[in-house]
């Protein structure tokens, strides 16, 4: 295994072990609590998190399944993931806990024994088991952060959301492209500043369209946890202040976003 591929591996379980920490504990009145995201309570967060980590491991072991969940996606491509979800929400907390538990632990091993230089099936292009790592700590990291907002504690933030950072900044083209936009023909000149005060940065040092800020702020955005005004990022070009406003860095429609505050 590759040193990229355990590093997000090894992060993704710390950010499932916090997010584990903030429910396990949790009263059926608590996992009720609604979140940020309209018509998803606790358990429906989690109960996300633990199909998305099954079907990511079909889609690494097991074909047929895996065609069955595309067809599934196909028949409703802008509710499919939200049905699962909710079914899912229906059951007892201690049901979808341990749900979840189980469908993380078994991606951990199936993305380590993937075979290297291959690339597994997904509802977008094929991903290799690195970028697969890296999607998931990426959906983990932003429903986490939803059911904190629920519940009213803190997510102390971590360099570990470079894992977020790096996503977001690949996928501006399939920003743009999702909104029927033309994605621009340069590379942007992108530095951030994570929470432990490192700077970060992608694209060329004499970028003519820049984009800079706090990591933190950019992640929340490409999330769409967070409103573009409610973050201290700055754009220079109009391409570049045109992605800040469709950014996503998840796969699917376009997000709705949030309301500024």
């Amino acid at each position: 295994m590759n040193d990229v591929l355990d590093t997000v591996l090894r992060d993704l379980a710390t950010e499932g072990d916090r997010l584990d920490a903030m429910v396990a504990g949790l009263t059926e009145d608590a996992w009720r609590t609604p979140t940020p995201a309209a018509g998803w309570d606790v358990a429906t967060q989690v109960a996300h998190l633990a199909w998305t980590d099954e079907v990511a491991v079909l889609a690494a072991t097991d074909k047929e399944k895996w065609d069955e969940v595309v067809m599934l996606a196909i028949g409703d491509p802008d509710g499919f993931a939200d049905t699962a979800a909710l079914a899912g929400a229906e059951a007892a907390p201690g049901h979808i806990l341990a749900r979840w538990r189980t469908a993380r632990a078994l991606l951990q091993e199936t993305l380590r024994a993937f075979p290297a230089g291959q690339r597994l099936a997904w509802f977008g292009p094929p991903m290799s088991p690195a970028s697969m790592a890296t999607a998931r700590f990426m959906e983990t990291w932003a429903h986490a952060l939803d059911v904190a907002d629920a519940l009213g504690v803190r997510a102390e933030p971590s360099d570990r959301i470079r894992h977020v950072a790096h996503l977001g900044v690949r996928t501006r083209d399939f920003a743009f492209g999702v909104h029927g936009l033309e994605p621009p023909t340069e590379e942007f000149g992108i530095t951030l500043v994570s929470p432990s005060e490192e700077v970060w940065s992608w694209g060329p040092e004499d970028a003519a369209q820049t984009v800079t800020g706090s990591a933190y702020d950019f992640c929340l955005l490409v999330t769409q946890r967070r409103h573009r005004a409610d973050t201290d990022l700055e754009a220079v070009g109009a391409d570049a202040d045109r992605w800040l406003d469709i950014a996503q860095a998840f796969a699917g429609p376009p997000g709705e976003g949030r309301s500024p505050s």
